[in-house]
């Protein structure tokens, strides 16, 4: 079915005239629940088998805005190694990308600390379907060709934690990719994309733990992005939580962890910049189901 062209769409095209170096790597609100996707040294730091999946639906009401699917599995294999897997899909307009990738970590015990780096390949696709648009100018030549593309990814991350606090670094894909290429007036390329994570949590009494957040993310050519977030879990079972994107949005969360092994979360994001005007906020959920290891037993679930 064609779609109009909206203003999300609008913005599709900027990116697609001449040469752009932007920030295209997909970002969660509640991305300190599922941290391999940005981190692959993140794999097997449960101690556990971690299945996750997230969907998001940024700027409601926007037609052609995007929407976005995730799903990952990892957890330790044997000794100090752990293994995974993590498939997303990014749908914005006419546009949908997907990726595949594997993660391997090894992690080093340091007394009271660990120490883990991780590696991450894979390969993703970029399809881009024009007969999805109504357009005035059939013969233009940006849109007289469908795409599809297919790129190899390769990341790398180094994580170090406790039972309180973590710090991370990492990215996704240091391989830089130029897309539509085949059109000689206009390329759009992805730059390297590094991530810095860290959290620590504090207890409040014996049921109620507060942790402060936050992730740095920084592209060549582009502004640095910030989240900065703050949690209160409450015996265990009940997480409310905010967070802020420097210059682009504020956040509620929530997340309930409905048993030892299955947590579920929801964050609202609402929009401090121009683009609210014309949508309704993002959505995001989130669910996580865990597998224990036989050996170690369940253990109090990990604020991160």
């Amino acid at each position: 079915m064609k779609i109009r062209v909206s203003p999300i769409l609008s913005i599709l095209f900027l990116l697609l005239s001449g040469t752009i170096s932007a920030q295209q790597e997909i970002q969660f609100t509640q991305y300190m629940y599922n941290t391999v996707l940005v981190n692959p040294a993140y794999a097997g730091s449960r101690n556990a088998l971690n299945i996750s999946g997230t969907y998001r639906s940024q700027w409601v009401g926007l037609e052609g805005a995007p929407r976005t699917l995730s799903f990952s599995a990892h957890g330790p294999v044997r000794n100090r190694l752990a293994l995974g897997i993590s498939v997303l899909r990014d749908e914005i307009g006419p546009a949908i990308e997907s990726s595949y990738v594997m993660d391997m970590s090894y992690t080093l015990d340091l007394r009271r600390v660990r120490l883990a780096f991780g590696l991450k390949a894979g390969m993703s696709n970029l399809d881009v379907d024009f007969n999805r648009l109504n357009t005035y100018d059939p013969t233009d030549v940006d849109l007289s060709q469908n795409i599809n593309q297919i790129s190899p990814q390769f990341g790398v991350g180094a994580y170090l934690y406790s039972q309180r606090w973590y710090l991370g670094i990492s990215s996704p894909n240091v391989l830089q990719t130029d897309h539509y290429d085949q059109v000689a007036v206009s390329t759009a390329s992805e730059r390297l994309h590094l991530y810095t994570i860290t959290g620590y949590v504090f207890g409040v009494g014996d049921n109620i733990k507060i942790k402060p957040a936050a992730l740095l993310k920084m592209v060549s050519g582009s502004p640095l992005s910030l989240d900065i977030s703050a949690n209160v879990m409450l015996d265990e079972k009940l997480i409310l939580g905010t967070s802020y994107r420097w210059n682009a949005s504020i956040s509620a969360m929530a997340g309930f962890q409905l048993s030892d092994d299955l947590m579920l979360g929801y964050a609202y994001d609402f929009d401090t910049t121009e683009i609210s005007t014309y949508n309704s906020g993002s959505h995001e959920i989130f669910l996580r189901f865990m597998i224990w290891n036989r050996r170690s037993g369940k253990v109090s679930p990990r604020f991160f």
